[in-house]
């Protein structure tokens, strides 16, 4: 439950919100309920999720977006922020140096170099171009 407080037009407002389901939130103001309903469904929470080996798709045919989940594995190269994968320039086996291009990310209509931060062999690529990844993700592991 979220609690926000309010003044408007000098008189103080005590707003919980209480539960929010699809356009229907229930919120409790000065402590009268009310139900309220939004002009649009509340946004969904993001959910870390490890990409499947293959990629499912919908009825339409089109991929479901994963997202791969955060961890702190040893040699993984990590998202900056979050975004989709436009390019994936290597594979699994690649020897790989510091500071070389390993693929590319878009975030907020740019495109981000995501550089290997050590030298060494990608061992696990966790991410496919298209996928949708949080700030944080697990992008490779470089052994």
């Amino acid at each position: 439950m979220k609690s926000f407080k309010y003044t408007i037009n000098g008189n103080p407002y005590t707003v919980h919100i209480n539960s929010v389901d699809d356009d229907i939130a229930q919120v409790e103001v000065n402590g009268t309920p009310y139900h309220v309903q939004m002009e649009r469904p509340a946004k969904k929470k993001l959910v870390s999720v490890k990409r499947p080996q293959s990629a499912p798709v919908t009825a339409t045919g089109a991929p479901v977006v994963t997202r791969p989940s955060s961890s702190n594995a040893k040699g993984a190269v990590k998202s900056p922020l979050p975004g989709v994968i436009l390019t994936v320039n290597c594979k699994e086996g690649d020897m790989v140096k510091r500071g070389q291009k390993i693929m590319v990310l878009e975030a907020m209509k740019m495109e981000n170099n995501i550089n290997a931060d050590h030298d060494g062999k990608i061992v696990s690529i966790l991410v496919a171009k298209g996928d949708s990844v949080l700030e944080g993700a697990d992008l490779v592991i470089i052994e």
